[in-house]
């Protein structure tokens, strides 16, 4: 039939002490005992191992069929540093518990969450090099070399297209870089982890873009510098996460 008893199963598995990943088993009696039979499928067992997931095992995951206690992953012991911070970044990002430990245990390095640490650290070295340039390290926007930068972007300026995304790496002074590269470090990062460099990158970017777009509208003599249109796109995406979070707890 492709259908098993999660009993007669779970009796098997440890009879014949098949080499299968405890995590793995664990998945799948709980996905098992979040229907009606209480069975387990031979598709299931299959995506489950090849590490594929199913739309049944994404809409399980869903509707919350499948509740786990939520001490699993935060019981866990002899974690090292990095896989500690990946915990963290599952319970900060993902809604269900399932979902979370599925992260946890298919999370890889590779690739890894370069895009946001990219962009700060670029953002760090152009205003060190302009602080240093121009012996100014706070309200750097009121110094006329400043602005003859061709990264800077004024409304005046619409057919220089780069200047559309490249004003995010350049900041008035200490304060403000230090706010958005906190935020993008402890915001964007984790999203990142989660989401990957393809979708964060294209919110970020897309927040930057709007931020130019929005000013070209509303403010035509004001030039703009800062990332924080980007800063400001990660914090709606992560307030999402959010909400997302507290529905999954109820």
């Amino acid at each position: 039939t492709g259908f098993i008893g999660v009993e007669t199963f779970a009796s098997l598995a440890h009879s014949h002490e098949l080499p299968l990943d405890p995590a793995k088993l664990d998945m799948l009696v709980a996905l098992a005992q979040g229907n009606d039979e209480g069975q387990v499928c031979y598709q299931e067992l299959v995506d489950l191992i090849s590490s594929k997931r199913s739309s049944s095992f994404k809409r399980a995951i869903a509707n919350g069929q499948r509740a786990l206690p939520r001490d699993v992953l935060l019981d866990e012991t002899g974690l090292g540093i990095y896989k500690r911070f990946v915990r963290y970044v599952a319970y900060e990002i993902l809604p269900c518990e399932m979902d979370r430990r599925w992260y946890f245990y298919q999370h890889r390095t590779c690739p890894p969450p370069v895009f946001m640490a990219a962009v700060t650290l670029t953002q760090i070295i152009v205003f060190l090099c302009y602080g240093a340039r121009l012996n100014k390290w706070v309200l750097q926007t009121y110094h006329p070399e400043y602005m003859k930068s061709p990264l800077v972007y004024h409304p005046g300026h619409r057919a220089r297209a780069w200047r559309f995304l490249t004003y995010m790496f350049m900041h008035v002074g200490l304060e403000q870089l230090g706010f958005n590269a906190l935020l993008q470090l402890m915001i964007g990062v984790p999203l990142e982890m989660v989401h990957g460099i393809l979708r964060i990158s294209f919110l970020y970017l897309a927040g930057v873009l709007a931020g130019s777009l929005t000013v070209s509208i509303t403010d035509m003599r004001a030039p703009l510098v800062g990332g924080s249109g980007g800063v400001y796109a990660l914090c709606s995406a992560h307030l999402a996460n959010v909400v997302m979070v507290s529905e999954g707890t109820r």
